[in-house]
């Protein structure tokens, strides 16, 4: 019997709408693991974040990045020192990349993990972290492409929540044809974003450019 090789995916769709994976506070995020996380703001910031995308906190205890947290009582907490009235915490879409796990205080990579190529840090809950008072989950992304808005989780009164979600469906459809900011991805065909191109590389088998979001991909053989 003669044996067919071959290398390559097709996406099946089985009709669910996928937003990222739900792990438990605990549970390590897997190197690149797409997760549900939540991410806390002011109203005026989550307006600017939905219109321009994220940007890198420039200082925060494991450096520059964009702060989330799967827990959403982590998210809840900011901004600090701010009214209630005033806070955001949006859903989020995360993709990790390679992570680090930061468990201490004074860590030697507590500031220089994307220096040794890895995409997020990783503060596990309960861990002793000075920063953390409240022991709870915590993570930073260092590339805010990596982090993309889905949802509003929870707002302060019913208007703000429409007014945002309606935002981010604009958002979401891109410009009107012509205008500036959405292109195609030459690879998978899919709407991107003026200033975030999707991620593509070259297949390991038959060297060919390709894109993660693509449906389908097969090596000649």
């Amino acid at each position: 019997m003669a044996r067919i090789l071959f290398s390559g995916w097709e996406v099946v769709d089985d009709g669910a709408s996928f937003s990222g994976v739900e792990l438990e506070h605990s549970q390590k995020p897997q190197n690149r693991g797409v997760y549900t996380m939540y991410h806390g703001t002011s109203i005026a910031s989550a307006r600017h974040i939905i219109s321009n995308g994220f940007q890198q906190s420039t200082k925060g205890m494991l450096g520059r990045g964009v702060y989330v947290s799967r827990d959403i009582k982590k998210a809840s907490h900011y901004p600090l020192n701010s009214a209630i009235s005033d806070r955001i915490v949006f859903k989020l879409r995360v993709r990790v990349g390679r992570v680090k796990r930061i468990d201490q205080d004074n860590h030697p990579m507590q500031f220089t993990w994307n220096s040794h190529g890895y995409d997020t840090a990783w503060v596990p809950p309960n861990c002793g972290l000075t920063a953390v008072r409240s022991g709870l989950e915590e993570d930073c992304v260092f590339d805010p492409k990596r982090v993309v808005v889905v949802g509003i989780a929870k707002a302060p009164d019913s208007n703000t929540e429409r007014d945002l979600k309606q935002l981010l469906a604009n958002a979401s459809k891109g410009p009107a044809k012509g205008g500036k900011g959405a292109d195609l991805c030459p690879l998978c065909k899919r709407k991107t974003q003026q200033g975030s191109p999707h991620m593509t590389q070259q297949c390991w088998q038959c060297g060919k450019n390709i894109c993660i979001l693509m449906s389908k991909h097969f090596c000649p053989a």
